[in-house]
């Protein structure tokens, strides 16, 4: 039994969408959150910057005395995971995107057409492609990036006309052209914009890697004896610059209640190192 918190990550309130299947699966799971919404978005930015901030975020998590770190960010996952390791050797450190590429190799075939979706960074790193084909070579991959729809979700521009005809910019020719039966939410902040893309594509099967992982957390934390039980820390949510919409996502997440969920909201900055309530 390991009652500490586990560390989660991201760019800024996409890794959020993590959580629901969290509680779900693993309701007795406390958290820590840092979400960098001061310096999103991570996918357009230099591989050695995002290092830099990645590695900022996990010393801040493991000084908080976290169990574990899931990086639920794409872009950090796939440039930034053996680094953090190598640097935190003493604390388990899951990326996202290896469990859904193992989801995605069972259940394919040679008939497949599976597409991506992510940021530039991602995408250009051609990690979920690579993965997918470690696992089973017959898939049929095809990758694009979307570079609006991050910023447009921390604005809070999801379901509007800006953003239907922004994923049709970016997707019709994409799951046209190559004839898609699969797009893979390659980032996760792009969860919630799912049901946008459902609608306009019913065809699609949706895979959403931000629910996959949570298995495999549950797994590793089961195999190590590390689960918790009646644990009584509280669940804190830190961003590097507290938004409206970071706030109002995470009261969507515990559905508007607080009583008995334990939750604070904290603004990290992490260049003087002081917290804001």
């Amino acid at each position: 039994m390991d009652n500490r918190p586990i560390g989660f990550f991201d760019s800024g309130l996409g890794g959020l969408t993590c959580i629901p299947h969290l509680m779900k699966k693993l309701p007795d799971e406390k958290m820590i959150y840092f979400g960098d919404t001061a310096r999103t978005p991570y996918g357009s930015k230099a591989i050695s910057t995002i290092k830099n901030f990645s590695m900022e975020i996990a010393d801040f998590l493991v000084k908080s005395n976290v169990k574990m770190i899931v990086i639920a960010c794409n872009t950090v996952s796939s440039t930034c995971l053996e680094d953090l390791r190598r640097k935190f050797p003493q604390i388990p450190i899951l990326g996202i995107i290896d469990p859904a590429a193992k989801s995605i190799a069972e259940h394919g075939n040679a008939d497949s057409r599976v597409g991506i979706i992510g940021t530039k960074v991602t995408i250009a790193s051609r990690a979920y492609e690579e993965c997918i084909s470690r696992y089973n070579d017959s898939i049929n991959i095809f990758e694009t990036s979307c570079p609006a729809f991050v910023p447009l979700i921390e604005e809070g521009i999801i379901e509007n006309d800006i953003m239907d005809l922004t994923i049709k910019y970016y997707m019709d020719d994409f799951v046209y052209g190559n004839r898609l039966d699969t797009v893979v939410l390659g980032c996760t902040h792009y969860p919630l914009i799912s049901r946008n893309i459902e609608r306009i594509y019913p065809q699609l099967d949706i895979i959403n890697p931000s629910s996959i992982i949570v298995d495999t957390i549950a797994k590793i934390l089961g195999e190590r004896d590390m689960l918790a039980k009646d644990s009584s820390f509280e669940n804190v949510f830190y961003a590097s610059d507290l938004s409206e919409n970071f706030i109002n996502m995470i009261d969507h997440i515990f559905e508007g209640e607080s009583e008995g969920r334990k939750v604070k909201f904290l603004n990290f900055d992490l260049e003087n190192g002081e917290r804001f309530i």
